[in-house]
């Protein structure tokens, strides 16, 4: 059985042995529109618990449009535009209007890449497009702290003090806020470096509730829900899903909070598998371009499949890490990581408030770790960077299964393609 799986642009091919019995776990199907431009039409007609964008905008001389950064395959050149005409239809001057890119603590977007993610060079063109900077100060509003767990909030001020706020996503698997989209785009994508920092330390992070496909409990989501409301309405909220072929099937508008929502539940239950076993070997993926271009966004798919590993088995994920290992924060943890073992590296970060910047997918790292052992098929991963992954690491996938397969002694496995946007649990037949 040969099985392509999600890696760079173009996908590489896991040749399964006749002997081996493979179960592949997918997304359930939903129906592909054929007219995407519609679906954000429909959506931006039909706003949720909100006015229509033209009607709120009467009046507003700013706005500020808030999107993903080029780690996430959002399809921005779809609704940039009818967004940026509606709110100008109303009279909002495009010299008010910003594109603010949520970069959280990840690198700027530039240049090409850039002009990639926003997909539409009118709106390069027209719009001011920046870069979100959570460790400048002076670009942020110091709101206070929450109530629940008293977490500082910083929120970038040109999309605070904007007159008309929209935050767009793409609704995903999250594997600590669990789904992506909506309120996470605000905190942490244009939050300030004490308010993510705080988000991502250990007494988050290690609560049970802090999950994929979770929201009930989970301590990330309501600090989200909390700050969405410290900083005021209305925000608007355009969310998006795509199937495994980056085409788009849904889109929800409306009002942050209750758009998200109407999301997820659309599809949760394409993206949450049953499965009825545990297996000791898992093939799984980055999930490709761009999640997989460096190892920092490769440890996601390491997490979310761990409720089907069976204790003491091995999950092998595929990666093309094309940029290296990630920032030099992140290094640094791992390093750590590498020096102390795994339990010293987690004392070490039990007692601080403020989670130092990257440390924490080190941290996430540790989960699947606790369960068995992980091999990382990278090939274009460097020497020095493999010395601090933790991991064992090969360069070929087929030769990773022979040996992987040999060790554990069994001849069943389970392969997520996508990595980790399907979610597979574990579910007693």
């Amino acid at each position: 059985m040969k099985i392509e799986l999600a890696y760079g642009k173009r996908g590489v091919i896991l040749d399964v042995p006749d002997a081996v019995e493979a179960s592949v776990i997918r997304k359930t199907a939903l129906p592909v529109p054929s007219e995407p431009a519609r679906v954000i039409g429909e959506a931006l007609d039909a706003p949720i618990d909100l006015p229509r964008l033209e009607e709120a905008a009467k009046g507003a001389r700013s706005a500020c449009i808030l999107i993903c950064d080029i780690t996430r395959p959002v399809p921005n050149r779809l609704f940039l535009r009818p967004l940026i005409d509606r709110i100008t239809g109303a009279g909002v001057p495009l010299a008010g209007i910003t594109v603010l890119i949520a970069t959280g603590l990840h690198r700027p977007n530039l240049g090409d890449e850039l002009a990639e993610l926003v997909g539409d060079p009118w709106v390069l063109e027209n719009v001011a497009v920046v870069n979100h900077d959570a460790r400048n100060d002076a670009d942020h509003v110091m709101l206070g702290r929450t109530g629940t767990r008293g977490s500082p909030v910083g929120i970038d001020r040109r999309f605070v003090e904007a007159d008309i706020r929209i935050a767009t996503g793409l609704v995903e698997p999250h594997f600590m806020a669990g789904y992506s989209g909506g309120r996470k785009v605000i905190a942490p994508g244009v939050a300030h470096h004490t308010t993510i920092r705080t988000f991502h330390s250990a007494r988050f992070m290690e609560d049970p509730a802090a999950t994929s496909c979770n929201l009930d409990g989970n301590p990330l989501h309501e600090e989200q829900l909390e700050i969405v409301k410290m900083i005021g309405g209305p925000i608007y909220g355009l969310n998006t899903i795509i199937d495994e072929h980056r085409n788009l099937i849904f889109a929800s508008f409306g009002d942050i909070i209750a758009s998200h929502l109407a999301a997820v539940r659309f599809v949760r239950h394409s993206i949450e598998v049953k499965v009825p076993r545990k297996f000791m070997t898992v093939v799984t993926s980055a999930a490709g371009y761009p999640l997989d271009r460096t190892y920092y966004q490769t440890v996601k798919g390491m997490v979310t499949p761990i409720d089907i590993l069976a204790e003491g088995g091995t999950l092998i994920i595929v990666s093309e890490c094309g940029e290296g290992i990630g920032s030099a924060e992140f290094r640094a943890a791992q390093q750590r990581l590498v020096d102390l073992g795994p339990a010293a590296f987690l004392d070490t970060l039990t007692a601080k408030t403020l989670a130092d910047v990257d440390e924490w997918q080190t941290e996430m790292q540790l989960k699947p770790m606790r369960i068995g052992s992980i091999v990382l098929v990278a090939p274009e991963l460097s020497a020095a960077d493999r010395a601090v992954t933790g991991v064992r690491c090969r360069d070929d996938l087929g030769a990773a299964l022979a040996e992987v397969l040999a060790e554990n002694g069994s001849a069943e496995i389970a392969v997520i393609p996508e990595g980790p946007y399907v979610v597979p649990f574990h579910v007693a037949a």
